[in-house]
């Protein structure tokens, strides 16, 4: 990309706002586990919609790629699965979260199940809250922007995301969150207006695209799309959602600003599939998908609006890299570490969190390193890490329904072991599909259901007897 005196201005701007917040933040007296875990349970409304909204889209060049090669089907991909999913999570989970006062999904873990199965599932949290899709996409806009190697990019990208966020903990993440927010939607709603403006609507597309971007599918067959249902079933034991329900100042604020976070995603899902698409009939095939949203700015923007298009994607990216970069510390650091008695004698939760980071951002650089395809991680993660903890958290509230602990640490252990088998065979077999075109993700859905049936059969059984 080439750059103006003017958008570097707007770029360097930004930075300088970060370094702002986090000296700011640093001065503030209040301290404490509460305080840095969660800001002190003080979350208003449109704070809790400002960082749930940016939080929860990071994957904005992993939406290019699927909207540039895909289409319309985006929305039936990373869209509606996953509206539904926290429509779930708002109306039967979130107020529950925050009455239960308890600071992390490990906790809830814990109270349910015992000490083990919180470890464990501290574990496969921490899988899922890595950030190493979200520091690979900002490592590929530094390498657009300044030529950089991707490595370069991607190191750089943890340590600037992480940087604030070891200062001042979650109030760091709120506090910059709101700058975030405002920019993503800004930069997507100037964009939008010069691609409708400059090159006409749905007969542009129509007449440019192929008519598989118009299709359902997009090209993908019908068991992909739908086990993106099931990917997005991860709401339900999404950290980000449950840190933000615990954060919240009333349980009503969690269920509500869940509720309006969603129709703002609806509106960005909107702008950002129309941006994809246009990017596929402008700058046709050929390109990474994964630059799609780059290299179209870069071609269709005037200076000035092309800078606030590159940080609007820089805070769209690091409103989630600081978010998950600070839950997989809290996670390694303050729920697997801390339980050491060792450790717990001579360091606080702050400390042990802190370390946390930097194990948060070792671990982002190694797995973003390994593949260049920000869906994929998705796909791989997702697959592993919601059959571990899907039923056992969402049941874990309901004393007559969740798993007695033994089954629940079998589930734990079971289920991403059968998803890595299904992912072995496939590369052992050099095919590109899964035996008997099943994904993985439902091979360990299978087996979390026949736990938790044979559990409660069992459990009948000894009761009559």
């Amino acid at each position: 990309m080439t750059l103006s005196s003017i958008d570097w201005v707007i770029l360097i701007a930004y930075l300088m706002f970060l370094l702002f917040i986090a000296v700011r933040i640093s001065r503030e007296k209040r301290t404490g586990e509460e305080s840095y875990l969660l800001d002190g349970r003080r979350l208003t409304l449109p704070s809790f919609v400002a960082t749930t909204v940016s939080t929860w889209y990071g994957g904005i060049l992993g939406v290019g790629e699927y909207s540039y090669k895909h289409g319309l089907s985006n929305w039936l991909v990373f869209g509606v699965p996953y509206y539904l999913a926290a429509l779930i999570f708002a109306l039967f989970i979130a107020e529950r979260a925050r009455k239960s006062r308890l600071m992390s999904i490990p906790d809830q873990l814990n109270r349910a199940y015992g000490g083990k199965m919180a470890v464990g599932g501290s574990i496969f949290v921490f899988v899922m809250t890595v950030p190493a899709v979200y520091v690979l996409m900002l490592g590929v806009l530094i390498n657009l922007l300044l030529g950089w190697s991707l490595t370069t990019g991607v190191i750089i990208a943890t340590l600037v995301s992480s940087g604030y966020v070891l200062i001042g903990g979650f109030r760091s993440v709120i506090r910059t969150d709101w700058l975030q927010f405002s920019l993503m939607f800004l930069a997507f709603f100037l964009i939008v207006g010069k691609l409708f403006s400059s090159y006409g609507g749905l007969s542009y597309l129509q007449a440019s695209l192929p008519a598989t971007h118009f299709n359902w599918r997009g090209g993908m067959s019908a068991g992909y799309i739908f086990s993106w249902y099931f990917i997005a079933l991860s709401a339900l034991v999404e950290p980000a959602f449950y840190q933000r329900s615990f954060a919240a100042k009333t349980p009503k604020i969690a269920k509500r600003g869940l509720l309006y976070s969603i129709l703002f995603w609806m509106l960005f899902d909107f702008m950002t599939t129309s941006t994809g698409m246009f990017a596929r009939a402008i700058l046709g095939e050929g390109i990474k998908g994964i630059n799609a949203f780059p290299l179209l700015a870069d071609v269709v923007l005037p200076a000035g609006i092309k800078g606030l298009f590159v940080v609007g994607l820089m805070t769209t990216i690091m409103s989630t890299i600081d978010s998950y970069s600070f839950l997989a510390a809290s996670t390694i650091g303050r729920d697997v570490l801390w339980r050491i008695k060792s450790i717990k004698s001579r360091i606080g939760q702050v400390g042990i969190t802190r370390w946390g980071l930097v194990v948060s951002g070792l671990s982002a650089i190694a797995i973003a390193l390994t593949t260049e395809s920000v869906v994929d991680i998705w796909h791989r993660l997702g697959s592993l890490g919601t059959p571990a903890l899907l039923l056992p958290l969402a049941l874990s509230y309901s004393n007559k329904w969740k798993y007695r602990p033994g089954w629940a640490i079998a589930n734990l252990i079971s289920a991403p072991t059968v998803v890595g088998l299904w992912f072995i065979v496939r590369s052992v077999l050099d095919n590109p599909g899964f035996p008997w075109s099943i994904q993985p993700i439902f091979s360990g859905l299978v087996v979390s259901v026949v736990f938790l049936i044979v559990d409660h059969l069992t459990r009948n059984e000894r009761e009559v007897k």
